[in-house]
């Protein structure tokens, strides 16, 4: 099963957890699409040789083919705000969910207490879609992990 991880990717700190909760979700026997390590890097071949728009037409081109390849889209929501990037992703996600993909499993981690809007802790737009929402790590491996038992993502909502 592959797994698209939808995170921020822009500080020391933020491509470390995405690294080391990648490694522990490989432990559990995904594979995952860690756009940070297997996407576009501009001084990586062939991208290297690439004009600065070509490179972003090739991270679209992609970020959106490992989107729709992927059985489970999680999105890391910590930040004062979610990531605009993985916001456009998870738009792509529900919609290949909805019209082509009705099993791939739409997850998200959240373990940041502050909040952008009253009363909710995320937009509607980003809260909706997303299946189940982890407070923890901890969580989200733990419902990752029962998840690979399961064929059909009716079956695993059915189990609960």
């Amino acid at each position: 099963m592959l797994i698209y991880f939808a995170a921020p990717l822009f500080s020391q700190a933020e491509c470390r957890f995405n690294q080391c909760l990648t490694e522990k979700l490989e432990v559990l026997g995904y594979q995952v699409f860690l756009p940070q390590r297997d996407g576009v890097e501009r001084d990586k071949p062939p991208y290297d040789k690439m004009t600065k728009e070509e490179r972003r037409s090739a991270m679209f081109q992609l970020d959106t083919t490992k989107i729709m390849e992927s059985d489970v889209f999680l999105f890391v929501l910590d930040g004062r705000v979610p990531d605009e990037g993985a916001c456009v992703e998870l738009g792509v996600a529900y919609t290949h969910k909805k019209f082509q993909h009705p099993n791939k499993f739409l997850i998200g981690l959240h373990t940041d207490a502050r909040s952008a809007f009253i009363g909710s802790k995320l937009n509607p737009m980003i809260r909706v879609p997303l299946e189940y929402i982890a407070p923890t790590e901890r969580q989200l491996l733990q419902v990752l992990k029962h998840y690979r038992n399961f064929q059909t993502l009716a079956d695993f909502v059915e189990e609960g």
